[in-house]
């Protein structure tokens, strides 16, 4: 009896312990949702005719055959700021998330000499796609079509992505510096200070004709928006 009275005295003594760990955890990062897991308020669709639902309390992005790219995008935009999300992307698929991105007001024609028609979603896209790609990297939507970052140095970055699972990506935007991690594993980390700000979209990516139709789901969508000079590991 008397060794029992002393382990449930232990088990009270730490439990209070846990959870102000774990409350300190959660409600001192500051992050706020930017999607409640019920409603797309505050969210519209650019760029093309993808489906895009709530289920589960997870955003879900249905591919449609003859759709461009499709982002699902805050309704304002955001300059500095730590974003978090969680994400799983049908293998066949690949997707990503932009940051500070626009849209085109009239047709614009880029280096390769694509024509984007006025409507197309630009900018900074944070790479969502199979392990042994560039998930995490961040690609020139519609405008310079390149590569911020060289993932060929960073072969921990290129096998962080998860196929088939949840994966989680940090992306830090601050000034003319940016950053990403994917499952906690450092991936981009690039300057430039083309767009100072812009809205978050959600990509569902085209497809080929006779294929899909594929899903994209995310979820814990959070963000915390940074103070000038704010330092952020």
């Amino acid at each position: 009896m008397k060794t029992q009275l002393i382990a449930l005295t232990v088990v009270l003594a730490l439990l209070p312990l846990g959870c102000a760990t774990r409350t300190a955890t959660e409600g001192g990062t500051g992050m706020k949702p930017i999607f409640d897991g019920k409603m797309l308020d505050g969210w519209a669709p650019k760029g093309g005719t993808a489906e895009y639902r709530v289920e589960d309390g997870c955003i879900v992005g249905k591919t449609v055959e003859g759709s461009p790219n499709t982002f699902l995008c805050t309704t304002r935009d955001y300059a500095d700021f730590v974003l978090e999300f969680e994400v799983k992307c049908d293998v066949e698929l690949n997707s990503g998330c932009q940051i500070r991105s626009h849209v085109f007001e009239k047709d614009f024609t880029d280096e390769k000499k694509r024509v984007r028609k006025a409507g197309t979603v630009y900018g900074y896209q944070c790479e969502i796609m199979h392990t042994g790609g560039n998930a995490g990297n961040f690609w020139d939507e519609a405008r310079q079509a390149k590569w911020w970052d060289d993932f060929s140095k960073k072969p921990d970055a290129v096998k962080a992505f998860k196929d088939n699972e949840w994966n989680h990506y940090r992306i830090v935007a601050q000034g003319d510096h940016m950053r990403s991690w994917v499952n906690g594993v450092p991936a981009a980390d690039f300057r430039d200070a083309t767009d100072a700000s812009g809205f978050i979209g959600l990509q569902v990516h085209g497809i080929k004709k006779g294929t899909g139709p594929f899903q994209v789901r995310w979820k814990n969508v959070r963000i915390r928006e940074l103070k000038a000079g704010e330092k952020v590991e």
